[in-house]
């Protein structure tokens, strides 16, 4: 008996729950949260190690201005980020030497590249052994990893890695090891692992920070989704699906994560490849809810060009009698009595949440009844018990 009534327990309140992880939005919402998706597919999983480093230029790339003679700058052309190139006058010294007007020397930049620093003033007096220009060419540049020490013994030469730059978010650059750095660094127990970057529109500069995913191996024919993808918790991951179905619906789907990298997550279970996830907005689509104002009703009605009941599933003849039933019941009650306010709406709104709960007092009053049934006792057993004869009344 108590199986049963579970039985119908479940039968009448799972219905109403099928649709609560499908978030349905108009077009407006979808613009306003900005979403794009991706289509799962199976591809190759880099296994790589976290470093951070920073941006240094290229030795060898690097050059300095000075005058061969003493003086005086009696002319200054550059500043601190201009471009020069190699040949180019920067700066003209003005000789101590007597003579009307006294002779002038120009100093010419050695290489081209960025101008890093002038470390003179028009007018100010200048020796030979000091630097005036700094320059470097930045076309290519090192970058450095912080690598610890253990882990240095496992990269292989020419091992490419992921970089990221905390000043650059939105750029990703490549780059491979060129060499080790000479020593370990005592303090922090890490070797710099030396990566050359190419740096054609000149974004990077020495001094900035990196993050790089080092990487170690590479395995092939995994199942994986962006990291941006990925929401919840680590007891609780899940990620929005597309549905095939109607238009600006997404399904809360849990998965099981595997290895994660810098860019991506391995999924072993929970999608399928074509599946297609959310990426960019899945964050906020997680507080979106079904404030669109769509029902899964009308959703289904647009997509599938028929009528289909309040829950979603398909609307037979039954179901579209009760729910007209259920309409007009409304209405007159609505019509009956005027002083619900509020209070009548709320019902109205609420919806699913109604019929949840009649379903719910309607098994519990079942129990009741089965309840109490079963401490009566059976009349029959009643009159069979007082004919026994071991309950007759003794003789006098």
């Amino acid at each position: 008996m108590k199986g049963i009534l579970c039985s119908i327990v479940l039968a009448t309140t799972l219905p109403a729950f099928a649709n609560d992880d499908t978030v349905i939005l108009d077009e407006t919402g979808v613009r306003n949260l900005r979403l794009e998706t991706e289509v799962v597919e199976e591809a190759d999983f880099d296994e790589t190690a976290f470093a951070l480093g920073r941006i240094e230029a290229l030795p060898g790339k690097t050059g300095v201005i000075s005058s061969r003679i003493s003086g005086r700058v009696s002319e200054l052309s550059v500043v601190p980020g201009d471009l020069v190139t190699a040949g180019q006058i920067v700066v003209q010294i003005e000789s101590r030497q007597p003579g009307s007007p006294p002779p002038t020397i120009p100093l010419k930049a050695p290489i081209s590249g960025l101008v890093m620093a002038v470390n003179a003033q028009l007018g100010e007096a200048v020796e030979p052994d000091r630097s005036l220009v700094e320059i470097a060419d930045l076309s290519k540049v090192s970058a450095i990893a912080r690598v610890p020490e253990d882990l240095a013994g496992v990269i292989a030469p020419s091992t490419a890695a992921h970089i990221r730059i905390a000043a650059l978010p939105n750029m990703a650059f490549e780059g491979k090891l060129s060499r080790f750095g000479t020593s370990v660094n005592s303090t922090s127990g890490t070797l710099d692992a030396i990566f050359e970057i190419e740096n054609k529109e000149g974004r990077l500069r020495p001094g900035m920070r990196a993050e790089f995913a080092l990487v170690l191996g590479k395995r092939r024919n995994v199942l994986r989704v962006p990291r941006i993808a990925l929401q919840g918790d680590a007891s609780n991951r899940f990620l929005y699906v597309k549905h095939f179905d109607i238009p600006n619906a997404f399904i809360h789907t849990p998965v099981e994560v595997g290895a994660m990298n810098d860019r991506y997550v391995e999924i072993l279970s929970g999608l399928f490849p074509a599946d297609e996830v959310v990426t960019k907005g899945a964050y906020a689509l997680s507080f979106a809810g079904g404030g669109a104002g769509i029902s899964l009703k009308e959703a289904l009605d647009a997509a599938h060009g028929h009528e289909h009941a309040a829950d979603g599933s398909e609307l037979t003849p039954e179901k579209a009698g009760m729910e007209k039933g259920k309409a007009e019941e409304g209405h007159g009650e609505e019509g009956h009595d005027h002083d619900h306010g509020e209070k009548g709406h709320s019902a109205v709104a609420s919806g699913g949440g109604g019929r949840i709960w009649r379903y719910v007092s309607g098994v519990l009053f079942l129990l009741l009844v089965a309840s109490f049934f079963g401490k009566r006792r059976s009349p029959i057993v009643e009159e069979r018990h007082e004919a026994s004869p071991q309950h007759q009344p003794e003789k006098a």
